[in-house]
């Protein structure tokens, strides 16, 4: 299988325009998501999709592959779409270009439960919650999967809802996905649906579609950078691992 990773980097965040080039530990932070991708032992190759010449420059002097994409994309799978739209690749990989802190093992991982399972059209990842704030930050979204970590649904409200307060098991959603080429087409291709449109969530057009979304557990979190308070926390972290 040829399968790749491509990272959508859109500069006109409207929480935090230009993120994508901020600085994080004297670097832009799309060069952490770029590098940390590139160790994939699995990722054939990885490429920026960005919608902004001030992108394609810096990832072109880091030494990434990049492409130039329309500004228009309403969602990072539709920029990944045409990023790809013109090459042979077996599984495209969309690896979100806030995530500085997702580790090639977690890339890895994906790609296995998917390739692993061949009546599903697409993968992501999730990890359980032990935080309670995260669980009802809604901002944190929250997936419930059935016997065969396929995805049941996924929301920003707490899921399953605890009526008895029982000891259950929350699962984070870490925005990473794997598509199967011909699904990414189709995907892109389906009108957004009513419970992605009301929960702001792309992944619900999949499962609204009667689409499979294998998932896999992991032991490793996420920080997605969308304010510059999120970015000052990922800086920490990371200046915390290397002392």
């Amino acid at each position: 299988m040829k399968i790749i990773g491509v990272i959508p980097a859109r500069w006109a965040s409207k929480r935090f325009e230009g993120k994508v080039l901020a600085p994080l530990m004297g670097e832009p932070m799309i060069k952490h998501v770029w590098f940390n991708a590139s160790q994939s032992e699995l990722l054939d190759d990885v490429i920026i999709a960005c919608d902004d010449e001030r992108v394609l420059k810096a990832a072109k002097g880091f030494g990434a592959k990049a492409v130039l994409t329309s500004k228009d994309h309403q969602s990072g799978t539709d920029r990944i779409a045409e990023a790809v739209k013109d090459t042979a690749w077996d599984i495209v990989v969309n690896i979100q270009g806030d995530e500085p802190l997702l580790k090639h093992e977690v890339i890895d991982n994906l790609i296995n439960a998917l390739i692993s399972d061949q009546q599903c059209s697409m993968a992501t990842v999730i990890r359980e919650l032990t935080n309670k704030d995260e669980i009802n930050n809604p901002n944190v979204v929250k997936a419930v999967i059935d016997e065969k970590n396929n995805a049941l649904y996924f929301s920003r409200s707490p899921i399953p809802y605890n009526r008895d307060n029982a000891d259950i098991i929350y699962f984070k959603h870490l925005g990473i996905y794997a598509y199967r080429r011909d699904f990414l087409f189709t995907f892109t291709k389906l009108p957004k649906s009513p419970l992605e449109k009301i929960e702001k969530l792309e992944q619900l057009r999949a499962l609204e579609f009667g689409y499979k979304i294998k998932t896999f557990l992991t032991d490793q979190d996420t920080v997605g950078v969308d304010t510059p308070e999120d970015l000052r926390l990922v800086q920490s972290m990371l200046e915390a691992e290397r002392c």
